[in-house]
């Protein structure tokens, strides 16, 4: 059994995870939902099945729970870690983990006081196609990596995906920290970082070309120097009407890149094929699942750790080089 509490369902991302649970055949369970709103707190403990709790401590002592899921608005993730984190049980917080360094510190506090399994809800790194590229870059086919290259993006400004009620506060920097760049381009940046290792400084230029939620941003770019010498370029937004997105990796032997039938290498004496891809990993709810059965190594959980919490920074310091224009130390 993998018993599964949620701690808010705030998140556009809360359907899928409660469909995941209702769906699978391993045993796993949503046994609670506490929500600060209780109206949309209720609505989504009925559509899991589950139970509604008004109180989060009644579900916080409840020994049958054995893992927790913050689904909550970005800025209130680092209160309620501090709620959940004493209890000592997995936690998957939704991405990204803080919005702020000043956050971050005392994340980290916490987790040297209660050293818990901690993730978020980033997939990109658990790819076939990620395993398979994170395989290729321990080979030498590509060479030395010079430059990287990465569109996490969709159209949810122009589609209004966020006049919901239950979705608004996407759109409310008090709430969110930020808008398209904040949500989309965490999961770029965390790709990278997990790829290529840390960010020593960063250049943006983040805004709002729809006229739409306009106290936030709806797309961003960002240019990286990585700390290992590769220069990173990335492009979040909310404003993608079409396009090829995905993963772009240039060496000096050969390049990798995405194509409309998947990822393919290719050099100058190379001829092309398809990239091989790796295993697929646990993410999200089967991740969660995975860690309160012990099945993913704690040295692996800690390396991502890391990559989350380093992702953070990067972030930071691309949203104040966006407003100085100028390069920005992480």
């Amino acid at each position: 059994m993998a018993n599964i509490a949620f701690i808010s369902t705030a998140h556009i991302h809360t359907k899928e995870f409660i469909q995941n649970t209702l769906k699978a055949t391993d045993g796993r369970k949503i046994v609670g939902i506490w929500d600060d709103v209780p109206d949309r707190g209720q609505r989504y403990a009925e559509s899991a099945k589950t139970k509604f709790f008004p109180k989060m401590e009644e579900l916080l002592v409840n020994k049958d729970v054995d893992g927790f899921v913050i689904c909550a608005e970005n800025t209130k993730h680092l209160p309620l870690l501090k709620k959940v984190l004493p209890v000592g049980k997995p936690v998957f917080c939704e991405k990204p983990l803080v919005t702020t360094t000043e956050d971050l510190k005392e994340v980290r506090k916490l987790f040297t006081k209660y050293p818990a399994p901690v993730f978020c809800g980033y997939m990109n790194p658990f790819s076939e196609d990620m395993t398979g590229i994170a395989s290729l870059l321990k080979s030498d086919t590509l060479g030395k990596i010079t430059r990287v290259r990465m569109v996490n993006a969709h159209h949810a400004a122009y589609g209004k995906w966020f006049d919901s009620p239950d979705l608004q506060w996407f759109t409310n920097p008090k709430l969110s920290g930020g808008g398209a760049f904040m949500d989309m381009g965490t999961h770029a940046v965390h790709l990278v970082r997990t790829l290529f290792g840390p960010v020593k400084e960063v250049w943006a230029d983040i805004g709002n070309h729809s006229g739409n939620y306009t106290e936030v941003d709806d797309w961003g770019m960002a240019q990286l120097r990585f700390t290992s010498g590769v220069v990173g370029t990335l492009t979040a937004a909310w404003t993608q009407t079409g396009g090829q997105g995905g993963l772009e990796i240039q060496g000096e032997k050969a390049a990798v890149w995405n194509t409309a039938s998947g990822y393919i290498v290719r050099g100058p004496s190379l001829e092309v094929h398809p990239l091989q891809k790796g295993p697929k990993l646990p993410d999200r709810m089967d991740r969660l699942v995975a860690i309160i059965r012990k099945e993913i190594p704690e040295k692996d959980l800690a390396t991502d750790l890391e990559a989350i919490m380093d992702s953070v920074a990067i972030m930071e310091a691309a949203y104040r080089s966006a407003k100085s224009g100028k390069w920005t130390k992480v």
